[in-house]
């Protein structure tokens, strides 16, 4: 059902307007504020926090119910602190932000664009995930990355803006299958997330926590039939230092046997495999309260 006029700008002077006033604020105060408002937005989640409390069963039924609440309300406390940073994503506060960056591994980015393959970046829901695109341009490696668009299109056009300023460019999951072929066969970067639940047609059953998880192929096909290099990047804060770390690591080994089913399912796995290590790294700071195994394997 679409959207009526008067819902599509309501939705957006309220987006708007939460974006001023926490691009107002000091970038660490924003931070702090956005954290704390969700996490007290955590006690009244609902569906959310059930959600959240069934896959922390699920993903670690050692812990005490007592330590995966206190997980959940950190993941809550993630997503205000993104607010705040992406909040901040102006020509104004650029230098700010990138003072409140670690950048690590961007040589092995560098290294692999140099060999003239394309290359594929791909990453997760952990810590502030938008920088491990945004983060990217502002040390001068843009590239583009899948996104899928807003259901509303000033508000789509708002955070559009943002994420594109210093030359990333998105592209529509749900249309791009020439584009992304076409830049990754001219050498260009690709950037995906590969840690949400997917429909059966659109993906494979691999393990994320011992739970067989339903993830998308595509990082796994296109690299495959393209050549292209495949590199994980997160961007995680680290609560001592206080500071976002944005590390790319070396390239995946990608294994050919000439059995493409067998060397997709492997690939994929290892990607989830990556995404899981950062997720155990920060467990407080991955997106609890998607519906990561919604689609179940039959029977």
């Amino acid at each position: 059902m679409s959207k009526s006029k008067l819902q599509i700008n309501f939705e957006y002077v309220l987006a708007h307007s939460l974006r001023a006033v926490f691009g107002w604020l000091p970038l660490r105060i924003a931070m702090l504020v956005g954290a704390k408002i969700a996490g007290v937005a955590c006690y009244f989640g609902g569906r959310l926090r059930r959600t959240g409390r069934r896959n922390l069963e699920l993903a670690f039924p050692e812990l005490m119910p007592s330590e995966r609440n206190n997980l959940l309300r950190g993941c809550f406390e993630n997503l205000g602190r993104l607010l705040g940073v992406f909040s901040h994503f102006t020509p104004a506060n650029q230098e700010a932000l990138k003072r409140l960056i670690d950048c690590e591994g961007l040589e092995h980015l560098d290294a692999a664009r140099a060999n003239g393959r394309g290359v594929i970046l791909f990453t997760g829901h952990v810590g502030a995930w938008e920088l491990s695109s945004f983060g990217l341009s502002l040390f001068g490696r843009p590239l583009s990355f899948l996104v899928r668009r807003i259901d509303n299109p000033k508000v789509e056009s708002l955070v559009d803006r943002a994420r594109t300023q210093l030359g990333n460019r998105t592209i529509d999951k749900r249309s791009a299958a020439r584009e992304i072929f076409r830049i990754l066969q001219s050498g260009g970067t690709l950037g995906i997330r590969v840690d949400l639940n997917t429909q059966e047609r659109e993906g494979i059953f691999v393990d994320f926590f011992g739970v067989k998880a339903s993830t998308t192929f595509l990082v796994a096909k296109l690299a495959l039939r393209t050549n292209s290099e495949v590199l994980p990047v997160f961007a995680p804060w680290n609560r001592e230092q206080q500071r976002f770390l944005l590390k790319i690591d070396e390239p995946l080994k990608i294994v050919r046997s000439g059995d493409e089913e067998e060397d997709v399912r492997r690939l994929t796995q290892a990607l989830t495999t990556e995404v899981e290590k950062d997720v155990r790294l920060y467990p407080e700071q991955w997106l609890w309260i998607h519906r990561r195994w919604k689609t179940m394997p039959p029977g």
